[in-house]
């Protein structure tokens, strides 16, 4: 049994929820055990991680987050350093499942977020499950 951190940047909270969801229901599926950390958005989440590392208590990380296109530039900027940031820590080594949805509005991240949908706090999890494996079988 593996511990995971979700590590989630809370600010659409009816999306987070569905997305929370669908990430606990896939890791305990499979046996494992998930502690829930709340950031204030998705540019904290790889920082969050990174230190979460550091204290030796967790085997995985879920990724989870709502970045809907607004008017500016924000988006852009928001969304591609919190998906850097994540894909640098997973070039570290660390098993870490990308949950942070990225999209135009609120419809498709309504889709993507239920768990009865495309659940993609689910496959964030199971993401993160087949990386820790993969560590696991190279370590």
């Amino acid at each position: 049994m593996a511990k995971f951190l979700i590590v989630e940047a809370r600010f659409y909270d009816h999306l987070n929820d569905m997305l929370v969801a669908g990430a606990k229901a896939a890791l305990k599926a499979a046996g494992h055990k998930a502690e829930v950390l709340t950031v204030p958005g998705a540019l904290e989440i790889p920082g969050a991680i990174a230190l979460a590392e550091q204290s030796g208590d967790f085997d995985g990380y879920v990724a989870i987050g709502v970045v809907i296109r607004g008017e500016t530039y924000h988006f852009e900027i928001v969304a591609g350093e919190s998906a850097r940031g994540v894909m640098a820590l997973t070039m570290d080594g660390i098993a870490i499942g990308n949950g942070i949805l990225t999209v135009e509005n609120e419809a498709q991240a309504l889709v993507r977020a239920d768990p009865a949908q495309k659940d993609k706090g689910g496959e964030a999890a199971k993401a993160a499950m087949a990386l820790l494996a993969l560590r696991e079988k190279y370590a």
